[in-house]
């Protein structure tokens, strides 16, 4: 996984965009074939980013990286439910936050 992070980072900064993770789906051959064993396709890769960002830098980490990818991998019958909640942790706050704003009105 290490070495599969180093391949994406192109730019060589230690820390992964989304634009690096988007073109690492397309170049790299051990990365397409991970997320394709986690059924993950160019359509998921948005929330996967945003999953695997955990610190919500806007980038990826060597350690968030490897950790999440390992994870998902190993536990890859639950990598859907993890989008799902992902999902659903986001829209929650997203109406707490509108919530707030109307009682303020």
């Amino acid at each position: 996984l290490a070495s599969i992070f180093r391949k994406i980072d192109e730019d060589e900064s230690g820390a992964l965009s989304y634009q690096e993770l988007q073109q690492g789906a397309q170049k790299v051959a051990e990365l397409r074939h991970w997320l394709r064993v986690m059924d993950i396709d160019a359509r998921d890769l948005r929330q996967l980013f945003l999953i695997v960002d955990e610190d919500g830098s806007g980038e990826i980490d060597p350690e968030e990286f490897i950790e999440a990818m390992y994870r998902m991998k190993n536990a890859e019958s639950r990598t859907a439910t993890k989008f799902v909640k992902h999902i659903v942790t986001k829209l929650d706050k997203e109406q707490q936050n509108l919530k707030t704003s109307l009682e303020k009105v």
